[in-house]
């Protein structure tokens, strides 16, 4: 018997829907939370392999994500529950665990030897970190109630050149609550107001000099920006003192008069909203060792230029530009021109301008950017959207050292996948390419591309053909080009591939294709009120030949890439459920919700002309899970249902008949599906077994032949043959707790099978898994197995067997 060693090809995951849930290391490694699990993208890998690794540990959706060193970050959930990550060797491990609130965790933060965390329980709790060799230990240090209102965003820093620590808090109050700490425990301190709206980020700038103030940024569901100087009192005093011989009330009240008056220019537009931008100094009073020192921090400066929420500010570790984002889908650097001004200021007063802009103009598209981050020391600037995929930008040229004068950037490669869980995958015909689907109302197709490794591929997402009303439950190949799916609606889809797909696969060497694909539609777009894909015959994105050597980027892929529907199959009575090809792909057949025997039936249908072929398959009383056609040539087909039975149906001149029946399972049959040489098939069930079954040779009855106990439900199946002549077989088992188990046997032995493999959650998943699908190679003993689950990730494992 073979040993195999298991690693991952692929791991496709989205970012979750909360501005915290990413954050990204000085090393430029990204760790950002997917459902439960914490996902690992190294953004200076020279491939662009994206994530390689993810994290279980998680029993809620992951909310924040914190790194507290290069080796070291901080997560919490929705839960409640943080965890302390630390990196021994090449391993992430879990050193502390603790259940800081009974709510959801909204905010989290690390400063120095504290760890803050912000809770929908309308508190935040300072916790004291001690690192030890191994374990680590979080002592709560002090509760900080908010009487009511939530926090969304904290930022924490050294006062100027002192000891003491200056707190930001804000939230749904639309105030910034500012706390302070010299000694002991941190006192609130002053309450800065202006923001019209819900404060979702706030970040702080250490002074880049001595002369330079701390500069807190604050952003708001309102659209704008806030800037504010925090310094040294006695400071500004000496330079009021120095510019100017008025007293400084009468100097404000001046300065106030030309601003209203300057306002009054405005006309009638400066009204609207009553936008009141106080000139008030805030004075903080802190203790240090020489006594009190007092600090004022007054407001600085208007960001105006996002036309929705702010959803996250961060500053750039190598200049002073701020990056913002917000949910209009745009992500904007702004950086203060060096204009002196020539009016009283505090410091050198600053005029904030916007230098780049980047995402959709004017696109409100899918809820926009949900957070963003610097990466690689500020080079590039990335961000991800509302349905969890990654959009980055990175400097190509830059004239001035530190600057903004002669920069631009380019958009390139970044991580995606479904945000939602994934119900079922299907390989293309040859093992090219695979189409999953999921309840993020999406139909995905992922590719390996040629990479410097000839070995393998490079894995990206390379279309989304379908972005639909309906939660999507299965899709299957009807040909290298075409494809079916089922959705939560009453009607099949077919799907033909657009010439820009083919033109894709072929320059990006996912496919050996001859040149000419025949005529093609070259795209396809939804109308406004419609459900269905409508073919484009123009391109109106780039001309023939002109492709680049890149896959597409998450804003092409959810515009550009869908694939026009060229027909609906109709039939059933509710929801579809499942939908199975044959293997010759001449038949289709699927199965819908049911509760009653008269709506528990399979229907075929011939993809000739999708009229149905003979009857539809009846027997079953409840909704039918999973459909398979019988290698090599689709002699019988194989159903399984909640109704705990299996049946079987032959087929004959004008369609099949049923021929066999079993009910020894104790609950619903999940999954089921053929062994590549077709003698037998397997059952997956809630009853914590999985079943071979073989004909007798002489009864010509079909009976279970080998039961396979798990501690949990199984969920799927999937047989691999070693080739032609080989003597050995797989089988694949997926579990409820998203564990897969491998079994091997011997051809001439069908009735032993062994356990060769567990793949746990740090490989496998954390949830149900739905599906699984060996991909056909050519390699016997290297075979590639997809698998998705209902934790949103859908991954490509490589099993490599070993023979003794």
């Amino acid at each position: 018997m073979s040993k195999p060693s298991i690693s991952t090809a692929y791991i496709s995951a989205s970012t979750n829907r909360f501005n915290h849930a990413a954050d990204v290391s000085s090393s430029s490694l990204i760790a950002c939370g997917s459902g439960k699990l914490i996902a690992l993208w190294n953004t200076q890998e020279p491939d662009g392999k994206g994530v390689f690794q993810t994290l279980p540990g998680h029993d809620g959706l992951v909310t924040c994500v914190r790194f507290v060193a290069s080796d070291a970050f901080v997560s919490a959930d929705d839960k409640g529950t943080v965890l302390y990550w630390r990196l021994f060797g090449t391993d992430w491990r879990t050193t502390a665990i603790v259940q800081a609130h009974q709510q959801a965790i909204s905010v989290l933060r690390e400063f120095d030897k504290f760890l803050l965390t912000g809770s929908s329980d309308s508190s935040i709790k300072i916790w004291e970190v001690e690192r030890g060799a191994v374990d680590d230990k979080m002592k709560e240090f002090q509760t900080i109630s908010l009487q009511g209102w939530y926090p969304l965003s904290i930022a924490i820093a050294f006062l100027p050149s002192s000891e003491a620590i200056i707190l930001a808090i804000g939230g749904t109050d639309r105030k910034v609550h500012i706390w302070t700490r010299s000694d002991g425990s941190f006192i609130r301190s002053v309450t800065l107001s202006g923001h019209e709206d819900w404060i979702r980020a706030l970040a702080f700038q250490a002074p880049l000099t001595l002369n330079d103030p701390l500069v807190l940024a604050s952003g708001s569901q309102d659209g704008t920006i806030r800037l504010w100087n925090v310094e040294s009192f006695t400071k500004v005093q000496a330079q009021s003192q120095a510019h100017i011989k008025h007293s400084e009330d009468d100097f404000s009240d001046d300065l106030l008069d030309a601003f209203e008056a300057s306002l009054g220019d405005l006309g009638a537009d400066a009204e609207e909203g009553g936008r009141q931008i106080s000139l008030k100094r805030h004075i903080l009073t802190v203790k240090s060792n020489f006594g009190t020192q007092q600090y004022s921090i007054t407001f600085d400066a208007l960001l105006i230029g996002h036309e929705a929420g702010i959803t996250s500010l961060s500053w750039s570790p190598s200049n002073a530009s701020l990056l913002s984002t917000s949910t209009d889908s745009s992500l904007i650097i702004w950086a203060p021109s060096s204009i002196v001004s020539t009016a009283y200021s505090s410091s050198i007063s600053s005029i904030w301008i916007n230098i780049q802009r980047f995402g959709d103009v004017g696109g409100q598209r899918l809820g926009g950017f949900t957070g963003g981050l610097w990466s690689n020391d500020g080079a590039e600037a990335m961000a991800w959207g509302w349905s969890g995929g990654w959009r980055r930008w990175r400097r190509i040229t830059s004239d001035s050292p530190g600057g903004t004068a002669g920069e631009e950037w380019e958009e390139v490669g970044a991580i995606s996948g479904h945000s939602g869980a994934v119900k079922c995958l299907d390989w293309s015909p040859k093992g090219d390419y695979l189409v999953s689907v999921g309840l993020d109302q999406t139909t995905r197709i992922h590719g390996a591309i040629t990479s410097s490794n000839p070995e393998q591929g490079i894995w990206h997402e390379l279309s989304r053909p379908q972005v639909h009303g309906y939660d999507l439950m299965g899709a299957a190949w009807l040909g290298p080009w075409t494809f079916a799916s089922v959705a939560d609606e009453k009607v099949a889809r077919i799907f033909e591939a657009p010439q820009n797909f083919i033109e894709e696969v072929r320059v990006l060497g996912v496919k050996d294709l001859a040149q000419s694909q025949g005529d093609r539609p070259a795209t396809a777009s939804v109308p406004p009120l419609g459900l269905s894909n409508k073919a484009v015959s123009d391109a109106p994105l780039e001309l023939e030949g002109s492709r680049p050597r890149r896959h597409p980027f998450e804003g092409e892929l959810a515009s550009i890439t869908l694939w026009p529907e060229i027909e609906k199959v109709f039939g059933h009575g509710y929801e579809l459920i499942t939908i199975s090809a044959s293997n010759s792909f001449d038949l289709l057949a699927t199965a819908c919700r049911a509760t009653s025997p008269q709506h528990a039936v399979i229907r075929v249908y011939t993809t000739a002309d999708y009229q149905p072929f003979g009857v539809p398959l009846e027997g079953h009383s409840l909704t039918v899970t999973r459909i398979a056609f019988s290698p090599p040539n689709d002699r019988y087909v194989l159903s399984v249902s909640r109704d705990r039975t299996w049946r079987l149906f032959e087929k004959k001149e004008n369609g099949y008949m049923p021929i066999a029946a079993d009910k020894s399972h104790g609950r619903i049959i999940w999954d089921c599906a053929w062994s590549c040489e077709g003698d037998l098939f397997a059952t997956a069930s809630r009853d914590k077994t999985a079943k071979i079954w073989k004909q007798h040779s002489d009864s010509g009855r079909w009976g279970a032949i080998k039961t396979m106990k798990f501690e949990e439900a199984a969920t799927a199946v999937a047989f691999c043959s070693a080739g032609a002549n080989a003597q050995e077989r797989w089988l694949a088992v997926g579990l409820e707790t998203g564990e897969i188990r491998i079994y091997s046997s011997l051809v001439s032995t069908p009735d032993q099978w062994t356990p060769v493999l567990t793949i746990d959650s740090n490989l496998a998943h954390v949830e149900q898994i739905n599906h699984l699908a060996w991909r056909a190679t050519d390699n016997p003993l290297k075979k590639q197995l997809a698998s998705c689950s209902e934790d949103g990730t859908l991954k490509v494992m490589i099993v490599q067997f070993e023979v003794d």
